[in-house]
């Protein structure tokens, strides 16, 4: 597999780039996303998704990782592929669509060229709960479990609920209000229901 490919820009389109790495040129399908952040650029680093098929072995290039793996859960999703999954990143940045699954809102992803309502159902019933978790997961990176239960404070609990928020694109005005309203409900909530809880206030 090819995590990633680091090299110069022979050639940038919006829908494609050419990467010539040590004298082998890649020939890498992007997102207008990532079109936007290297157009100017000479050279650089694509993270990078090989989608193998009957008829072919296409590369995704991706500007930033949480782009790529947003791709790759979208790709999971049952009638979804890899060109309504470039189209749909193409359509807005991957943190607000994280943002707009975890919302549930349907309009807004049907406003994506080739979305219709059924598919944007099932996007946001299949990884809702998966990019909620993919939140709660980035403040407990270092192997640390916070709960009350265990001994850790409350007020430990809350900034990282609200740290998690912000991950996902959430205005930290908006964060901090939704955890308040949280802690004066369910004071005694793990970090998992306090992101989970404040999504709903959200």
């Amino acid at each position: 597999m090819i995590a990633f490919l680091k090299g110069s820009f022979e050639a940038v389109t919006p829908s494609q780039v050419w990467v010539n790495v040590g004298g082998v040129g890649y020939a890498v399908y992007i997102s207008t996303q990532t079109y936007a952040a290297i157009q100017n650029s000479v050279e650089g680093k694509l993270f990078t998704h090989l989608q193998i098929t009957e008829n072919a072995h296409t590369l995704f290039g991706f500007f930033t990782q949480a782009e790529k793996e947003l791709f790759i859960h979208l790709i999971g999703v049952s009638g979804v592929g890899a060109s309504t999954a470039r189209a749909m990143l193409s359509g807005m940045n991957a943190e607000q669509l994280i943002k707009c699954i975890i919302h549930g809102n349907v309009k807004q992803l049907e406003s994506i060229k080739g979305i219709g309502k059924k598919t944007a159902e099932r996007i946001i019933v299949e990884l809702r709960d998966k990019l909620g978790k993919q939140a709660l997961e980035s403040v407990t990176s270092h192997g640390v479990q916070w709960s009350v239960g265990t001994g850790t404070q409350e007020a430990d609990i809350t900034m990282d609920a609200v740290n998690a928020l912000v991950n996902l694109g959430i205005p930290k005005p908006a964060a901090d209000a939704a955890v308040k309203k949280v802690t004066d409900t369910n004071p005694s909530s793990t970090l998992e229901d306090y992101i989970k809880l404040a999504l709903k206030n959200l």
